[in-house]
């Protein structure tokens, strides 16, 4: 569900029980852009537990097989900028 943030103000309480109980997401609009999402904490954190699982097994990919003269902070600069 899209909503503009004046709308999503005037009905917070709604937006979040819909998210928490639910599990609705709502995306919150600015003059007609999404700008942000409210959703449950179990889906935030599933995300980021997903981002970090991902990251890791990026980057024990890369210290396994690094490639020859490549400094390691380099490689750690790249991992993450794929994460981004």
């Amino acid at each position: 569900m899209a909503r503009c943030g004046r709308d999503v103000r005037a009905h917070l309480a709604e937006v979040v029980e819909r998210a928490d109980r639910d599990g609705v997401p709502t995306v919150i609009t600015h003059r007609g852009r999404q700008v942000a999402a409210v959703v449950s904490i179990e889906v935030l954190r599933g995300c980021q537990e997903w981002e970090e699982r991902q990251l890791n097994q990026i980057i024990d990919e890369r210290m396994a097989n690094p490639a020859p003269g490549v400094p390691l902070g380099e490689v750690v600069r790249e991992t993450l900028a794929l994460g981004e």
